[in-house]
């Protein structure tokens, strides 16, 4: 898989720790079958993926996504296979982020590892509605939504910097990179 077929959003500089979008609410134990149905996970491409994103839930979910969206999902969030399929469809239908209640491990690690913030913060999840705007602060792990700022589960720094590099293989490539200067 090549770098635009695993992470097809560019790497986020270090001030670009910022997102801002409009929400879109799933609910509770909304599985990898779900995000992406089986029978698309030949595909690596995210541009190809990302009209399928979701049609478990509803067949055209995703028709009014706009670039920068960001998900709302309920508790555990991304269980089911392991499947890296599903990350790519979130990011090839255009959503720039998925804040949950909670997620299942190995989609949170994927998320990561592919360059997709994925925020844990029931408190927003609670009072989110589908066409809110909402603000999700990185560094300062917040999450604003409705008027009010909720604490969000905060990142450690590297995680951060892979999520500012654009995903774990940008990451281990400028480490790669910034050792060989020496």
């Amino acid at each position: 898989m090549t770098r635009s077929e695993a992470s097809p959003t560019p790497p986020r500089s270090a001030s670009a720790t910022l997102i801002a979008g409009r929400v879109l609410c799933v609910g509770d134990d909304v599985n990898t079958d779900l995000i992406i149905p089986g029978p698309y996970c030949l595909q690596t491409d995210p541009a190809a993926l990302g009209p399928h994103c979701l049609e478990g839930i509803r067949p055209g979910f995703v028709s009014g996504v706009q670039p920068g969206d960001v998900l709302v999902a309920g508790e555990n969030f991304g269980g089911g296979s392991s499947r890296e399929h599903a990350v790519l469809a979130l990011m090839g239908a255009g959503f720039a982020a998925v804040i949950a209640a909670s997620f299942a491990r190995i989609f949170f690690r994927n998320a990561i590892n592919l360059g997709l913030p994925a925020v844990t913060c029931p408190q927003a999840v609670a009072v989110a509605r589908n066409g809110d705007v909402c603000r999700i602060n990185l560094n300062q792990g917040t999450v604003e939504m409705r008027g009010r700022t909720f604490q969000a589960q905060p990142f450690p720094p590297f995680i951060l910097e892979i999520l500012q590099r654009g995903g774990l293989m940008s990451w281990v490539a400028a480490r790669i990179e910034q050792r060989s200067e020496r």
